[in-house]
């Protein structure tokens, strides 16, 4: 059909504002994106200049700057900042930032793929679970043949958390599939297994009931290097394969059928988004120990700052769990010092609160 002389320029325009508001989201997302980049390489040089040994700003920033470049400190003092920064405090924080990419990750892409704001794999039952597995190990003393420690708890903390994931698929395919199907399922099966770790600490013996305890708190005490090096992978894959999946995410978001009608087959999707996003949390919780509430608070900062597209949310909800975790131990680590507060501690401080808004907020739109 031709159009008039009349309905040309209309047309024109409405193309050209159309076009320019894609433009703006763009370069809003980029623009918030780098200041989230940014923020975590500032809160990571902040994190690693805190410290009993007094190091400035500007010393750990030179100091991570010439590790980068590879250029070898002076002796002295420099070569003293160097030891510290790069052999104890830098593994720490580069932990911590990996822990929040990671949780703040697995809880975006199950609350795109269940369409539930308040699931996370601390409210699914997944931390808890996969909690019970690493106590299982360290009560026992688990060695699974050549394997170290840390990798043996990393696949009893995965098994279980599988375990627990499958159950719940399992309840909601009988029950039905709804929102809050996934999540009181959760929440039961996590009960069971918190359950199930306060009866390891109960029959362990003394020091490994110390271990449990301390572990359970969710801290970063154990970090090194060989931890970095062991769970960097795991995230950068995981990260690409949810990306992925960024676009069928985005069309779930519309609904079951309406995803189904394009072409997304819908089962398959949510089952292995879900076995990848609990490879990814129940791998840092074994290393870490329980730390709650960030898989749900970033990705609904990250959602209401540059709204639901899983291809920017799942990128900034990374970035901002990140400096969450990052900020949180540093503030546990000088907080109350030379006393340590566990980060599992203050992110469920900063959590709770925000956990008891969104509950309220839910009920005001489902009641009106």
């Amino acid at each position: 059909m031709l159009l008039s002389a009349k309905e040309r320029p209309s047309i024109a325009r409405d193309t050209g504002r159309l076009y320019q508001q894609v433009r703006h989201t763009r370069l809003r997302a980029i623009t918030i994106l780098v200041v989230a980049a940014a923020a975590l390489v500032v809160s990571i040089i902040v994190s690693v200049s805190v410290g009993p040994a007094n190091i400035t700003f500007v010393e750990a920033a030179a100091t991570v700057v010439n590790a980068v470049v590879g250029t070898e400190p002076e002796a002295g003092r420099p070569a003293m900042i160097h030891a510290v920064i790069l052999d104890l405090r830098m593994p720490r924080t580069l932990l911590a930032a990996l822990v929040g990419m990671a949780l703040a990750l697995a809880g975006a892409a199950m609350q795109a793929v269940l369409r539930n704001p308040l699931v996370s794999p601390f409210t699914l039952g997944l931390s808890s679970a996969a909690s019970f597995g690493a106590a299982l190990a360290i009560g026992l003393g688990v060695s699974i043949g050549a394997l170290g420690g840390r990798v043996t708890l990393l696949v009893f903390a995965f098994g279980f958390g599988m375990l627990t994931v499958l159950g719940i698929y399992g309840v909601a395919s009988i029950r039905g599939s709804g929102r809050e199907t996934y999540l009181l399922t959760g929440v039961a099966i996590g009960y069971l297994f918190s359950a199930g770790v306060s009866g390891m600490k109960y029959f362990s013996a003394d020091d490994k009931l110390k271990e449990i305890v301390l572990w359970t708190m969710g801290g970063l005490w154990g970090a090194s290097w060989e931890a970095v090096v062991t769970l960097l992978p795991i995230a950068v894959i995981c990260f690409v394969l949810l990306y992925l999946k960024a676009g069928d995410l985005n069309v779930m978001s519309a609904g079951e059928d309406v995803a189904a009608s394009l072409g997304v087959r819908v089962k398959r999707l949510r089952l292995s988004t879900l076995f990848i996003a609990t490879l990814l949390a129940s791998s840092f919780v074994a290393f870490t120990g329980v730390i709650g509430f960030v898989g749900l608070v970033a990705p609904h900062i990250a959602r209401m700052i540059l709204g639901g597209d899983a291809r920017v949310l799942l990128p900034s909800s990374a970035l901002i769990g990140a400096v969450l975790i990052v900020v949180s131990d540093t503030v546990g680590r000088m907080l109350i010092a030379p006393v340590e507060i566990p980060v599992g501690i203050i992110t469920s401080v900063i959590g709770v609160p925000f956990f008891v808004y969104l509950i309220v907020r839910q009920r005001r739109r489902v009641w009106g």
